[in-house]
């Protein structure tokens, strides 16, 4: 039964946002479900998808607020942390987040945005912040002369890490003997900033 009076539009939407976050973190993209959030939230899946446009705009919204979460999460992590431990602080971060939100993690990068639909403005910076951050800290430890390609090498980066965060998710880091994927990520991002003149 409906409860279309107990909330303005922006309560709805926070309301279905956190259920919905909720619902993801217990079954990942695969078993998601618009009708279930619904049922939740005590409305109609109706009301759910006319809010957001159907339900790969509640996934998206849902994705972005996942995205502010991770981002706040490194930005913790980097609290009371100096100097080039910052970097290592980054990486860390990266694990963890992945590791204790598995399901939400994985959504990010199992969603596709159907061609005919774009990214709303708002929820587009949501998901830059978290590189926004990775590029502050490695400018931060470039010599002048490299600084201006901090964000190309931030985003390659996040990407090699992210290859070995997703191959010790899944165990294929385990299959070839090897025990430690974070030490194996952070290395591998030390050589990179070393070879562009950072000192670590």
């Amino acid at each position: 039964m409906g409860r279309r009076s107990d909330h303005s539009r922006e309560e709805l939407e926070e309301l279905i946002l956190s259920e919905g976050q909720k619902l993801m973190a217990e079954t990942g993209l695969s078993r998601f479900s618009a009708r279930e959030v619904a049922k939740r939230v005590g409305y109609s899946v109706g009301t759910v998808s006319n809010l957001f446009a159907g339900v790969d705009g509640l996934i998206i919204a849902i994705n972005s607020r996942t995205f502010r979460l991770w981002s706040d999460s490194l930005e913790a992590n980097l609290h009371n942390v100096t100097g080039a431990d910052r970097i290592d602080a980054l990486v860390r971060g990266y694990f963890e987040f992945a590791e204790k939100h598995l399901n939400l993690w994985s959504a990010i990068y199992e969603h596709r945005l159907p061609p005919d639909m774009a990214m709303p403005e708002t929820l587009a910076e949501e998901r830059t912040r978290l590189t926004t951050i990775v590029t502050r800290e490695v400018a931060a430890i470039l010599p002048e002369s490299e600084k201006p390609e901090a964000a190309r090498l931030a985003g390659s980066l996040i990407a090699t890490v992210h290859g070995h965060c997703g191959f010790a998710l899944i165990g294929s880091f385990a299959l070839l003997n090897e025990k430690d994927p974070l030490g194996l990520a952070t290395d591998r991002v030390h050589e990179v900033l070393i070879a562009h003149g950072a000192t670590l």
